[in-house]
């Protein structure tokens, strides 16, 4: 259970202390969010071995980090319940993607063509007429992860379908932060973060740009644990 120790020490929990114990980290983080990151941990390290040619593994990886990290910290700032599993939602829910990766190299190249013109939605519905979320929501189901994870995904883009839970919302808002952030070369942060993403949730865009400043700060060490790197030490 080394990597309990490793998401435990890690910055999505700043303990004063370096825990060493795994009963430790269960007593100071709770059983169900150690055991949905294990879970997070465990999906991720399922594709250890992916292709990296086929895509760029490191942006992949960014990206899904900075969403789960965004959808966890706009939790705790709306005291939602188990935050941890926000961020497991936002680490997993593009993991579509790797399937995709798998199966279909080549598709996976065309969606993988992101520019300033073309956002990552609608080249999967261009080339796929499905989204990664979908693929991600189907395979988190057949594995039997418990649905609170995947249930989010049926609403994952506020184009395609509206929100109608506080956690969807959440992670609507996430998912477009977490492309502006990692795709810099395209993007402005704000690009196509409308009003109508943060303001049900009671949110300004000041709160908005701080959740970004703040995650930012955690990205490099929540990337050594989930980045294809990492996994090697396992």
């Amino acid at each position: 259970m080394s990597q309990v120790l490793k998401i435990s020490n890690s910055a999505l929990y700043k303990f004063p202390s370096t825990i060493t114990t795994v009963s430790k980290a269960i007593q100071v983080i709770g059983t169900k969010s150690v055991y949905d990151l294990v879970l997070a941990y465990g999906v991720a390290n399922a594709f250890k071995d992916i292709d990296p040619d086929v895509i760029d593994l490191e942006r992949f990886w960014e990206r899904a980090v900075s969403c789960g990290l965004l959808a966890k910290h706009f939790a705790e700032e709306l005291n939602i319940k188990e935050p941890e599993r926000l961020f497991v939602c936002g680490l997993l829910h593009n993991i579509g993607e790797l399937v995709l990766v798998s199966l279909d190299p080549e598709k996976a190249r065309l969606c993988a063509n992101i520019d300033d013109k073309t956002r990552p939605l609608a080249l999967e519905l261009k080339h796929l007429g499905f989204t990664y979320a979908d693929v991600a929501r189907e395979l988190l189901l057949l594995w039997g992860l418990p649905m609170g994870i995947y249930g989010p995904f049926r609403s994952m883009h506020a184009s395609l379908k509206p929100a109608t839970e506080r956690e969807e919302q959440i992670l609507q808002l996430s998912y477009v932060l977490a492309i502006n952030n990692v795709y810099k070369e395209f993007y402005a942060p704000l690009t196509d973060v409308s009003e109508a993403l943060y303001e049900p949730l009671g949110l300004d865009i000041d709160q908005v740009n701080a959740a970004l400043d703040f995650t930012n700060l955690q990205l490099i060490s929540a990337m050594s644990i989930f980045s294809p790197s990492s996994f090697s030490m396992y």
